[in-house]
């Protein structure tokens, strides 16, 4: 059994695995070929993770020297508290490391980072498709009932 990955911030020495993972999560949710994201976007948001300006975050798992899952979150005003809330944007774990508690790490890593951060909340989305995260979200959170709409301008 391989042993358990470290989670850490990430490093611009990342660059080359993020990006691996970045694709790997687009992808997952329909944002590849044709549909990619533009690479303006990903170059942004690749300078945003470590803007400290930005209030975008990135935690990796780093399995001997190797990014194999990443999260980020960002935080932000909300109406209904007095502090801000943590929003855990994207979560993704290398394809060959599933099923080996690396999301569960990543999620109380952003739980411990927006605790310290002075927030009361952490929440996210996901596809109703999304059968395995669904299955670990379940256990780490409450699912409200919340249905997401958006519109595109």
């Amino acid at each position: 059994m391989p042993v358990a990955p470290s989670i850490r911030p990430l490093a611009p020495t990342d660059q080359a695995d993020w990006r691996r993972l970045w694709d790997g999560y687009n992808a997952f949710y329909g944002r590849a070929g044709a549909t990619a994201l533009p690479e303006a976007i990903t170059a942004a948001t690749w300078a945003r993770l470590f803007d400290p300006a930005e209030p975008v975050h990135a935690l990796v798992a780093d399995q001997a020297g190797r990014v194999v899952g990443l999260a980020h979150y960002l935080y932000h005003r909300s109406t209904t508290r007095l502090n801000d809330v943590c929003y855990l944007q994207d979560l993704f774990t290398d394809e060959t490391c599933r099923g080996r508690g690396i999301g569960r790490r990543l999620i109380d890593a952003v739980y411990t980072a927006a605790r310290a951060a002075g927030s009361s909340r952490v929440y996210w989305q996901t596809q109703l498709t999304n059968t395995p995260g669904r299955a670990l979200y379940d256990q780490v959170a409450e699912h409200r009932g919340f249905i997401v709409y958006a519109h595109e301008l």
